[in-house]
């Protein structure tokens, strides 16, 4: 594995950073309080794999994108998240519109608890859980690296398993503050 920088929105950039690469792992976030710039980055990515004939994305996006958290949870990660899921939604329909051999994966809240142990939802289905572990999207990411043939084409959705209520348990209010950290 090779870490590279540059800018995730340039073309460019990105096919330097992808040469004589197996495959992408993308977890990119569009921007301290905006996420605009998610979009670009796709875009970028998806001509930067095209050109270097590089066909393995692992893309990380987030959960709500498809109006498939259901309920109180729902409502609440929609009103938190915001514009964030509408741009999140756009970055994925471009990786869904290539031709790449994708996995679009979406994340529950996002918690540092040391455990690898979560659930997948396929695309279509609406989530469960309200929280995963850092570690187990990571686990699961790995995974998809090392078995680079599954979950083609596909966008799943990763939560711990019990963890279904109206918000994540570390959550006790409606402050958003520990966003901005």
């Amino acid at each position: 594995m090779t870490v590279v920088t540059g800018d995730a929105k340039s073309e460019a950039d990105v096919a330097q950073a992808i040469e004589g690469a197996d495959a992408v792992y993308a977890n990119l976030s569009g921007g301290r309080g905006s996420s605009e710039d998610i979009i670009p980055m796709a875009q970028a990515t998806v001509a930067a794999m095209d050109k270097a004939g590089v066909r393995r994305l692992i893309w990380i996006s987030s959960l709500g994108i498809y109006g498939e958290v259901p309920g109180e949870f729902g409502a609440w990660n929609t009103k938190v998240l915001g514009d964030y899921l509408t741009n999140y939604r756009k970055a994925a329909d471009v990786i869904e519109a290539s031709d790449l051999e994708y996995t679009i994966i979406r994340p529950a809240w996002l918690t540092d608890n040391d455990e690898v142990d979560f659930e997948v939802t396929e695309k279509g289905e609406l989530f469960r859980g309200t929280e995963v572990s850092r570690k187990s999207v990571a686990s699961e990411v790995v995974r998809l690296l090392l078995h680079p043939g599954e979950e083609l084409r596909s966008s799943i959705g990763l939560d711990k398993p019990g963890t279904e209520g109206d918000r994540p348990s570390w959550m006790l209010s409606d402050s958003t503050e520990h966003l901005s950290e």
